[in-house]
């Protein structure tokens, strides 16, 4: 039987999305928030140098320039995000992508849009049940008003379920691929998955035989970093649990310290006590003591 490979990986991500120009179209024709009627037609593969780099050093997985139904044209930034506290990062790799296109002297008006699609492995948002989340800016009194500018999009892999048959048939699809296949890959998948002509043919690129042996070394390293950097990420917020709970004692040990001082010292005013005596033995001063 065929082994899968997760394509959650970046080196399979890549190999399904960046090389294959009808499947990437597929997928964010299914996963952008485009208007009614309109749809990605075409796209190009943005050069290295358009794309901008993350503070780990990594660029975004996939980076596309695309031209929607009426001749729109956008940037789109794929990602896929593994550990928490990655907004800010998402925000201002998303800045830089608008603000690259612009060298020095060209008009404004030439500026497309950007829209950053990030496939999120963990669950960030814990109080919401959706697993879409878009953010993009609009007037706060009238929503119809909106600056197409910057367009930001989150999936939660971890809380997507196909429910109902009334969700978007390739949205369903190609979030199952996502999510159906896991690090040690898969012997088998749904037979509806190998049957649509788009996830098939992602199926079949994701396919081990289909790896040479950089690539499956290049998976295997991928997995190992994602181990060592969760690794990390648990020791680091337990040191910062720890901290904040040595913070909160010794802000309560001096809160207490200081209510007892109050305390003594009101105490020993009702007792008629000069202020010099209180303040020796309080360590408050005047104005303190006064107001008490």
């Amino acid at each position: 039987m065929a082994k899968y490979l997760d394509p959650k990986a970046d080196v399979t991500f890549k190999k399904v999305f960046g090389e294959h120009k009808n499947l990437v179209i597929s997928l964010l024709n299914a996963l952008l928030p485009l208007d009614d009627g309109k749809k990605v037609e075409t796209i190009e593969y943005l050069p290295p140098e358009m794309v901008p780099e993350t503070p780990f050093g990594k660029n975004s997985i996939v980076d596309v320039r695309c031209e929607e139904t009426g001749g729109r044209k956008f940037i789109v930034e794929m990602q896929m995000e593994w550990f928490p506290d990655f907004k800010q990062r998402v925000l201002l790799n998303s800045a830089k992508a608008y603000v690259r296109q612009l060298p020095k002297g060209t008009d404004y008006q030439t500026l497309q849009p950007v829209y950053s699609l990030n496939l999120v492995n963990h669950t960030f948002e814990p109080d919401m049940d959706g697993y879409y989340h878009y953010y993009h800016l609009v007037h706060d009194l009238d929503s119809g008003k909106e600056l197409d500018g910057l367009h930001i999009v989150f999936v939660e892999l971890p809380k997507f379920k196909a429910k109902n048959l009334t969700e978007k048939k390739m949205q369903v699809l190609w979030l199952r691929f996502l999510t159906e296949i896991d690090r040690d890959g898969a012997d088998d998948v749904s037979q509806d998955l190998l049957d649509n002509p788009q996830t098939g043919e992602a199926l079949e690129i994701v396919r081990e035989s289909g790896l040479n042996d950089v690539e499956r070394a290049a998976y295997e390293g991928f997995w190992d970093r994602v181990s060592i950097e969760t690794t990390k990420k648990a020791y680091m917020d337990k040191a910062i649990a720890e901290r904040d709970a040595a913070n909160a004692r010794a802000d309560a040990a001096e809160a207490k310290l200081r209510q007892d001082k109050l305390d003594t010292a009101r105490q020993m005013k009702a007792d008629g006590l000069p202020m010099e005596t209180i303040a020796k033995y309080t360590g408050l001063n005047a104005d303190e003591i006064k107001a008490l």
